[in-house]
């Protein structure tokens, strides 16, 4: 409970950083939504996906990448209506809390050598600082009330704390876990390009378009110069 408390003081931060940027664009809905999708290109690139090739298997991460493509077609039938015009910020909570499974197990198995959990539980709180970030500009580029994104940080630090509690006891094999987080990679980088970017390709002017996407990807670079 202690560590998901953590957590979820780690994504409010984040959450408040994004209140800040986001005003800056308040009459801007489309250029916070692509500022979302450049951070999540971003949050892939310099982050996730380097970690992930270097902690679990590369034919399980390929495995998950092609089920959470599948996944992400099959809910965003579900949740996203043919007329519907705003990013859904269901997809990306499923895919920011099934990235927290293997993490969390991950340090549940490493509870027992202090020194390395210890490291281990510090770097991935930090490191939940730009998600917390990314889904608090998905709620605000809907127009959507701050109390529902409090219900997201619980759900994200319940689901830490329980999978850091089932790792303590429960040895999930790295192949499974390399699935979980390429299931987590694609629903990401799918929602990214398809809900917070292509959608508004055609509702700014190119240079504005990629500006924004820009800058999202510049913050999270920062992000992560500040959170290693």
């Amino acid at each position: 409970m202690i560590l998901g408390g953590f957590l979820f003081i780690s994504v409010s931060v984040g959450g408040i950083f994004a209140w800040i940027v986001s005003k800056l664009f308040q009459q801007t809905t489309q250029g916070l939504s692509l500022l979302c999708g450049g951070f999540l290109v971003g949050l892939l690139a310099l982050d996730i996906i380097p970690t992930a090739l270097q902690m679990y298997q590369m034919f399980g991460i390929l495995l998950g990448a092609l089920i959470g493509y599948l996944l992400f077609q099959v809910l965003h039938g579900f949740t996203h209506p043919a007329t519907a015009q705003t990013p859904s910020l269901y997809l990306l909570t499923i895919a920011l809390l099934l990235h927290t499974i293997p993490l969390s197990i991950t340090i549940g198995n490493a509870l027992s050598d202090s020194t390395f959990g210890i490291t281990l539980t510090t770097s991935t709180i930090l490191h939940h600082v730009p998600e917390g970030f990314a889904l608090t500009a998905a709620l605000l580029s809907q127009g959507k009330h701050l109390w529902s994104l409090l219900l997201v940080f619980m759900s994200l630090s319940m689901c830490f704390t329980l999978f850091i509690w089932i790792g303590h006891y429960i040895n999930l094999t790295n192949h499974a876990q390399s699935i979980l987080l390429g299931i987590s990679i694609s629903l990401l980088a799918a929602t990214s390009l398809s809900e917070f970017i292509l959608q508004h390709r055609q509702a700014l002017p190119r240079v504005s378009f990629l500006s924004y996407i820009l800058m999202g990807y510049l913050l999270s670079t920062l992000f992560h110069f500040f959170m290693r």
